[in-house]
C-alpha cells in the first residue's frame, strides 16, 4: 500500500514538473507552483482551465514520448531543501566551539560564509539528481487524468488536476 501511494506521488510529481514547465514556456512571467499528492496533483496561479488541460495533455504525451528531463524541475522544492539542509550542517558545525561572547562567533563569520558557500555549489547538482531517483518517476504507466477542478482561495487560484492509475483499477 505505502509502495503504491509512493509512486501515484512520484509520478504525479512528474507531471506536475512537465505541466509547469510548459506552461512556463508559454506564460512566461506567469507565477506559479505546484503541489503533488497519491490522488494528483495542485497547481497555484493566474491559468485558464483550458490553458493548463492542455498543457497537462502534452506533457503526458512528451513524458510518454521519452522527454525525462521535463520532470526534473529547476525550482522544486526538493533542490531548496537538500541545499538547505546541507547549507544549515555545515554552518552549524562551523559553530562548534565557538560557546562564549559574541566577539568569537563572529570571528567565525568568514569561515562559515565560505563553507555555506562552498557547500551551496557542491551540492548544486544533487537536488535535481534526487528529483530524478527518489521525487519523481518519468514513467508514468497507466496513469491519467481524470479531471480538473479550479477553485479559488480569496485572490489566490488553484487547480486541483486528479489522476488515477487505470492499470491498477
Amino acid at each position: 500500500m505505502i509502495g503504491r501511494q509512493l509512486s501515484l506521488v512520484r509520478r504525479n510529481h512528474a507531471l506536475e514538473h512537465a505541466t509547469l514547465q510548459i506552461l512556463a514556456g508559454k506564460k512566461a512571467g506567469t507565477r506559479m507552483a505546484g503541489y503533488s499528492n497519491p490522488r494528483g496533483f495542485w497547481v497555484v496561479g493566474e491559468i485558464d482551465i483550458e490553458e493548463l488541460r492542455d498543457a497537462v495533455e502534452e506533457a503526458q504525451t512528451r513524458l510518454r514520448a521519452g522527454e525525462k528531463r521535463l520532470a526534473i524541475h529547476p525550482h522544486c522544492g526538493t533542490n531548496f531543501a537538500v541545499s538547505g539542509l546541507a547549507a544549515g550542517t555545515a554552518a552549524w558545525l562551523a559553530m562548534l566551539g565557538s560557546e562564549g561572547d559574541l566577539r568569537r562567533k563572529l570571528d567565525r563569520l568568514p569561515l562559515i560564509t565560505t563553507l555555506v558557500t562552498l557547500v551551496l555549489i557542491l551540492t548544486f547538482p544533487l537536488g535535481p539528481k534526487l528529483q530524478e531517483t527518489v521525487t519523481t518517476d518519468a514513467n508514468l504507466g497507466g496513469l491519467r487524468v481524470v479531471g480538473i477542478n479550479h477553485f479559488q482561495r480569496g485572490r489566490m487560484p488553484l487547480h486541483q488536476v486528479l489522476t488515477r492509475d487505470l492499470l491498477e483499477a
